[in-house]
This record gives C-alpha cells, structure tokens and sequence, in this order.
C-alpha cells in the first residue's frame, strides 16, 4: 500500500503474548515480499498485528542451523549474526520545508538538531501524554525518514492525518507498506562484517556510529540503510526496493555467519535489552518518565518557550517535578517459572504494587528476567518483591537495566 498523505487529506486504504495463532484464515493477513521465503525455511507462521510471520523456523534448512529453537536463535544473533524480516512495519518520507516543525509537534524528539543522516527513537505522544506509539526517526538531506509499528500503523497515519489539519503548513508524507519496499534487520556483532562484504569499498562503515543513515550497493541493487536495531547487538536496517527484495533476501543469508531469526527470537533479544514494546510496556495511558524514555525528549524540547509538542502540558511537569510519577518500568530477576505480562508484583508481604508486562528465561543469562511497573518506592534497585505466578509467589529483585549489556557500534 504506497499512499500520499498531504495536509488536509485523508489516508488511503512478545513471545506467545505477543504473537496469535493464525486463528484468521491465513489469507486474510497481510504479507511481506519475502513472506515465501520464511515458508520456505520451515517458518512457524502465526498471526502478528495481521501479518502473517515466522515466529521461529523449524526443519533442515541450512539457514537456521545451529539457531533453530528461539533460544538458540536469540544466542545465534548475540554471537554472530541474524537476518529478520521487519517488512511489517511501516516506512514514511516526510518533505516539504515545514516538515520539521510538524514532526516536532507529533513526536517529542529534536528533529532540528538532529544530525544529518543521524537517527534517534522518540515517541509519539497523546494529548495526555501517553504514548501513541514509539517510533524511529531519521534526518535525510532532503527528507525526514520515519518506521513506525505494524499494529499502530493506521492509528498512527490517522492521528498525522488529523493533526496536518490542525497544523497547516508545507508538509507532505509518503507512505510505503509491506508491498513496496522490502525492510530487514541484519543484527549481531559479524553483521557489520557480512555488510562491509556486501557493499564491498562503496561504504566505510567503520565510520557510521549506531545511529547513522546511508546509502549503498549491494550487487547492484541500491539500498537506503541505517545503523540501528531492536536487539541491543550491533546492526543494520536495510531498506531495499520492491524488485530487490527476494533477492538481497536470499544474497544476505548466503553468507555463512547469517541465520533466519523470527519474532521469538527478536522479542526475547529485546527483553534482555531492556527495551519497550508497544502494547506492553508502552500504551496511551503511559508517559515517557513513567517508561523510563525521559532521555528521548531532547533538551531543546524543555526549555521554556520552545515549540510544544502535543502532551508536553503533561509531561514535562513531570521532568521537573519526580513526584508527579507514581510508578515506573523497571527491571525484574525472579525465581521459579517466568512472570509473563499481567503476572501481579508484591511487596515480600503479598500487598501489590505492581504488574509485569513482558517476561521470560533468559538464554544469555540462564535466569529469568522481566519488565514491569511497580509503584514507587518498591522501584529503587535491590529492592525485594515477589511475583505471582499460576497463584504461587516466587521471590523476585528490583534490577538495572539492560540485563545484557548492550554493543552498540560508536565509532
């Protein structure tokens, strides 16, 4: 779906919690250009946001070897590195010389001193706010580049749509879908040596820190890439025309040190990097403090007289005044089987302070680990709780995160 949302117009057209069962008929759900390729591999397709995607692979196909269940593929991608179809998310291309100014009102983030070619994740912001969605933003030379969330996609298009009424102004928005462009994430710490490979001397990307955007060659095909990911490993999201995409698809995995990686895997990885994910840890109903994502509101963005952006009237209070913030996500180690989303947080005396809104075992760590919200002061790190599970109450700690350290390339 390639639509042109300009002002005033309208818009045309974790693991096991956070993927279905292709209860929906199977060709009722929307699939990405490489949708055959996953079936192809032995994907475990199941229905996510209403896409049908690999959740994990099985069989013997040689491009999951070694990385076939969701743990050994989470280890796959924190030791070599890992290839994942992300074309369900949605691309956009804002332009027009007011564009900056409308992203500024939508999204809390600083798109003027961002850095050209520089990419920073900010959120989107409700009149209360919480958070419509999260959000990756990129500054072009002659255009902004924004993904967005498959599940929040049309909501999101919705709100600009609304709010480009309200705003006025020279601003326009391209938007490209799972049909055409193709969008990967080659992530782990040999993905920047299967890349520098495929773009051979086109790209030094010894001098793109996490964060940077370009573009480059791959066997002839040119692709638009940013240094970046959701895995808190070093990586790569390419973004590759339509006509391209099987084959880089198949030209990436042909390198040994690359295997398949599903949603599981990739929600797992994002688990222990202590990173939100929509639906979970971030909703409409919870702010940036509240989440502990302060550090994506730029300074510029707080001090008195810049241009506001929608729900600052909330939010930036709360920059200022701690107190303001009831509870807060933080980092849980716990004991017995996992706490997943909606398991209770107790104080060791069974008065409840909390949920958890993603948790598993983790495979790097060998022990189980969780995000929740906890109401302050049971927040502070070190602190002793329980968590609820199957009506059994298992110790658990406050911690820090990420659980695993995160190796972002720096330069």
């Amino acid at each position: 779906m390639l639509a042109v949302l300009a002002r005033g117009s309208g818009v045309v057209g974790t693991v096991r919690t956070a993927c279905r069962a292709a209860s929906t008929a199977a060709g009722d759900l929307r699939r990405t250009l490489v949708h055959d390729e996953h079936v192809e591999a032995g994907g475990n397709m199941v229905d996510y946001a209403g896409f049908r995607m690999p959740l994990l692979y099985k069989g013997d196909s040689p491009f999951i070897a070694g990385a076939a269940s969701i743990k050994d593929s989470a280890v796959w991608t924190r030791t070599r590195a890992s290839l994942f179809d992300v074309g369900h998310m949605c691309s956009l291309k804002w332009t027009g010389k007011d564009a900056a100014d409308f992203l500024e009102r939508v999204t809390v983030a600083d798109i003027h001193g961002l850095g050209l070619n520089q990419s920073t994740l900010s959120v989107i912001p409700n009149e209360q706010g919480g958070v419509i969605d999260d959000t990756m933003i990129t500054k072009c030379s002659d255009h902004i580049y924004q993904v967005i969330n498959a599940g929040c996609g049309q909501k999101d298009l919705d709100h600009f749509d609304e709010q480009l009424g309200l705003f006025g102004g020279d601003v326009n928005l391209e938007v490209a879908w799972e049909k055409d462009r193709g969008l990967f994430a080659l992530q782990g710490p040999e993905a920047h040596v299967v890349l520098q490979r495929l773009v051979g001397n086109s790209v030094d990307l010894s001098t793109i820190s996490f964060g940077g955007a370009f573009t480059a060659d791959i066997a002839g095909h040119v692709c638009f890439i940013t240094r970046c990911g959701y895995t808190g490993e070093d990586g790569f999201e390419i973004n590759c025309p339509k006509d391209s995409a099987t084959f880089l698809w198949q030209h990436i995995l042909s390198n040994d040190e690359v295997r398949l990686a599903g949603l599981g895997a990739r929600d797992m990885l994002r688990m222990e990097a202590g990173l939100c994910l929509y639906g979970f840890e971030l909703s409409s109903t919870i702010t940036p403090p509240e989440a502990g994502l302060s550090w994506t509101i730029g300074a510029a963005r707080r001090v008195e007289g810049a241009a506001p952006f929608i729900g600052a009237d909330v939010i930036l209070p709360q920059l200022k005044d701690r107190t303001l913030i009831k509870s807060m996500r933080c980092g849980l180690l716990s004991e017995g089987p996992p706490a997943r989303a909606g398991a209770e947080i107790t104080t060791v005396d069974g008065e409840v302070v909390g949920a958890m809104t993603s948790g598993c075992s983790s495979p790097c760590l060998g022990k189980n680990i969780g995000m929740g919200y906890v109401t302050k002061p049971y927040n502070r790190k070190e602190t002793d709780l329980k968590v609820i599970v199957r009506g059994k109450a298992y110790p658990a700690k406050v911690t820090g995160m990420p659980f695993v350290p995160t190796k972002y390339f720096k330069g």
